[in-house]
């Protein structure tokens, strides 16, 4: 419980009516949510308003509103103008709740792809150093013993420093976190006090949202640029846009490198023969951590996690692990003993084939997602694509482009696409120009497609003529979400020798596809 006036000292008020000091209870953006003692925040959404719903929530129990415009006919109730409500949300929960992320030490990534593995990464290692540790994501909220899936990568921002409280209840010292475009867009980490922040990459994604690339850009970078003096901001500098951030913040810097050699950190005598990168990674400077320093020095790196964008991701978490001061020893062991994240270039069966998955999404993270196949020796590649529904004709172009521009160089003469049209709502359906456009792309470059309605027909046709040696690549994003588990189906159909319990390892701690 909270007074309302020590609460409203975190937000700027316009304007107030019928003010009075009241005991608070809770807050709530949702008005069925609402409960007795509560302030309802009024956010006006892309598809409603809450100001429309004040009638609900104070029949719910509301005690007071903050609203961006005044509401007539509710004068007996304390009303709040303020500019942005997102903001106000944001400033509000953290002080309901006591500023709670100030007393943990709280990690921030963002990039267009990676921020998941990056972050479980980043929590790897924490875990391995003994310290007790929260991760908030794509895929899991967990901390403690407790754990739920996720319906956005970054919470609300109530729901979000809600979170933050209870893990500080538990003791919780270091928390990582996705900060994905949207919520840096629409506040949803506002008065979040984050001690390191990360941007690894941009590529052409979320358009639709953002307007344009500028501003997704921008929306990205907020999170570097508004980043204070005593914090650390991790930089990527094989990135042009990452790399154009270094003069326009005002945190410390720690910037990396796997290709151009420049950074403080930097990835030598890489070697992905397998797959599974190894590496030396060369402190090139001494870094300084209040007290205490780390002196230039090389040491050596071996992941567990097939992929080139691996290596960029697990740079960004051992320097966000240096900066937390765990020791090298401590890193090293705890990157080692990462299994990885499903459907980031995970591999879900290795014998006399392999099997990857990968969530392919985009142009950028297609691009990564082959170049490590490249590096990578095997006899025939067998490219199961399901395409990307309801995300554009643009964005499909992008990614039809990215495989045509590999194909020769993997020797990809057929594609196997779907529609996966059982296994995806109707928000993640293929529409007729999505499907034209994949394939007026292909059918330029000389590539066949077999395009099936359902990814189950699909997968067989890979399964059916996979060689040994081969690689199958189930490739694609909500539509080949179980396409793991349909795979492993079958081959325990067609191989009964196999130990089942063995093969179905992978989809063990699976969220996504395992219905």
């Amino acid at each position: 419980m909270a007074k309302l006036y020590e609460l409203l000292k975190s937000i700027q008020v316009l304007d107030a009516w019928n003010e009075q000091e009241l005991d608070i209870h809770g807050l709530a953006y949702n008005s069925r949510k609402v409960k007795q003692g509560d302030i309802f925040v009024c956010i006006k959404g892309f598809k409603t308003d809450g100001h429309a719903y004040i009638l609900e929530a104070i029949s719910n129990g509301a005690a007071a509103i903050v609203v961006e415009d005044y509401q007539e006919g509710w004068d007996d109730i304390p009303q709040f103008r303020v500019e942005d409500s997102r903001q106000a949300l944001a400033a509000l929960s953290d002080a309901f709740y006591h500023h709670p992320s100030q007393s943990m030490k709280t990690i921030g990534i963002t990039a267009t792809n990676g921020k998941t593995s990056t972050s479980f990464m980043t929590d790897a290692i924490l875990e391995e150093h003994g310290v007790k540790t929260g991760l908030i994501g794509t895929v899991v909220v967990k901390f403690g013993d407790y754990s739920e899936p996720t319906k956005l990568t970054t919470p609300e921002s109530l729901d979000l420093h809600h979170y933050f409280a209870q893990m500080r209840d538990q003791d919780v010292s270091h928390v990582t976190m996705e900060v994905s475009s949207s919520a840096l867009d629409l506040k949803r980490v506002g008065s979040v006090d984050f001690d390191i922040v990360t941007l690894n990459n941009i590529s052409r994604e979320h358009i639709d949202l953002h307007g344009s690339f500028e501003e997704y850009f921008n929306a990205k970078a907020s999170l570097i640029r508004e980043a204070d003096a005593d914090k650390w901001a991790i930089l990527n500098l094989d990135d042009p846009y990452s790399a154009s951030l270094v003069d326009e913040t005002k945190a410390q810097l720690l910037t990396l490198s796997v290709e151009t050699g420049d950074g403080d950190l930097i990835c030598k005598n890489l070697d992905l023969s397998t797959g599974r990168a190894k590496f030396t990674v060369e402190i090139r400077k001494p870094i300084y951590i209040g007290e205490a320093s780390i002196e230039p020095q090389e040491f050596d790196i071996e992941l567990s996690t097939p992929g080139y964008h691996s290596v960029y991701n697990s740079m960004v978490a051992i320097a966000a692990g240096l900066l937390s001061e765990v020791p090298i020893p401590t890193i090293q062991k705890g990157l080692k003993s990462f299994g990885g994240v499903e459907r980031r270039f995970e591999m879900v069966f290795e014998d006399d084939f392999k099997i990857l998955d990968d969530h392919f999404a985009n142009y950028g993270n297609i691009n990564v997602t082959l170049s490590t196949l490249q590096q990578m020796e095997y006899n025939q590649l067998k490219l199961v694509y399901a395409i990307r529904g309801s995300r554009g004709v643009t964005v499909n172009r992008e990614n039809a482009k990215a495989i045509v521009e590999w194909a020769p160089k993997l020797g990809i003469k057929e594609v196997i696409a779907t529609l996966s049209e059982s296994h995806v709502t109707e928000k993640d359906q293929v529409t007729n120009e999505e499907l034209r456009v994949f394939q007026e792309m292909m059918n330029d470059a000389g590539i066949q497609v077999h395009l099936y309605k359902e990814l189950d027909d699909a997968v067989r046709h890979a399964l059916s003529e996979v060689g040994t040696d081969d690689v199958v690549l189930l490739a694609g994003c909500q539509g080949m979400d179980p396409g793991a588990k349909i795979a492993l189906e079958q081959l325990n159909k067609a191989r009964p020798e196999i130990d089942e319990e063995e093969l179905f390892k992978p989809l063990k701690n699976r969220v996504a596809g395992i219905l």
